[in-house]
């Protein structure tokens, strides 16, 4: 993407902070950043967002957060509905994660997608803020998005232009092999399980410079046995694959009608 594709203002650099602590933070997204498949003692969802946000609060008193993702969210809700608030709440770190569920569909065009993209970034930086973007995982091992690598990996190639030009922090999920690997990932094998959302909340925390960020490189053991044999599979698709093709027919999201988790910028507790 060249400079004249993704805006005509001129590109902000990157602060001069790193190492901060931050002491407030608003997680904006989709499921990934909800936390699927990531269950707190409590029973909610918690997610690599939720997982720094502990961490940030164990260095700052007073620390606050905001978690505005919500499922199934395509990148124009995204923009629309959750990038205008965490504007209003001017916290000091934003992550934005989103356009994922969008190439899913046949008609995800990843050039249209970062152009749009550019504008939600641009109104975000312009508030001060950290904003930290992410690529997503090497999508070739995956049963039901591999046949869309190409456009998957254009456009996280679009997200690492804009995290250049507007002095993003940047997660690059794709280089992650430990995520490679189903054991990091929920049955349906489109969420992260609670360690993915491990591995993932060491890398973030690595690419804000936060001290005591822990280790986001994973060596698995050998499996015991074939992880995914023809009986697993016939499994998968009847329990996860016909539901989720189903309400991509009937044009709706598992996110219709929920509200976000954490809506509010508020005190850790």
């Amino acid at each position: 993407m060249s400079d004249d594709d993704a805006t005509g203002d001129t590109a902000t650099k990157p602060g001069d902070d790193r190492g901060a602590t931050y002491a407030s933070f608003v997680a904006i997204g989709d499921s990934f950043t909800e936390g699927l498949s990531d269950l707190a003692p409590d029973g909610t969802f918690r997610g690599w967002a939720d997982l720094v946000a502990e961490h940030l609060a164990a260095l700052t008193p007073g620390f606050r957060y905001a978690n505005l993702a919500i499922r199934g969210k395509v990148l124009d809700q995204v923009l629309e509905e959750q990038v205008p608030s965490a504007v209003a709440m001017g916290p000091a770190l934003i992550s934005l994660c989103a356009g994922n569920n969008d190439l899913l569909r046949p008609n995800g065009d990843p050039d249209a997608l970062a152009k749009r993209l550019a504008k939600g970034i641009r109104e975000l930086r312009a508030t001060g803020a950290e904003v930290l973007l992410f690529t997503g995982v090497d999508p070739r091992d995956s049963p039901v998005i591999r046949h869309a690598r190409g456009r998957f990996a254009t456009y996280y190639l679009h997200i690492r232009s804009l995290a250049d030009l507007y002095g993003c922090r940047l997660v690059d999920l794709w280089s992650m092999q430990g995520l490679r690997d189903w054991r990091a990932w929920n049955p349906d094998r489109l969420h992260l399980n609670e360690t993915g959302h491990r591995l993932v909340a060491a890398k973030v925390l690595t690419a804000l410079d936060v001290p005591d960020a822990g280790e986001w490189h994973k060596t698995w053991p050998l499996p015991t046995a074939p992880t995914a044999s023809r009986t697993e599979n016939a499994r998968w698709a009847r329990e996860h694959l016909l539901p989720w093709l189903g309400r991509r027919l009937r044009g709706t999201s598992s996110g219709d009608g929920l509200p976000p988790k954490r809506p509010n910028l508020t005190e850790w507790p």
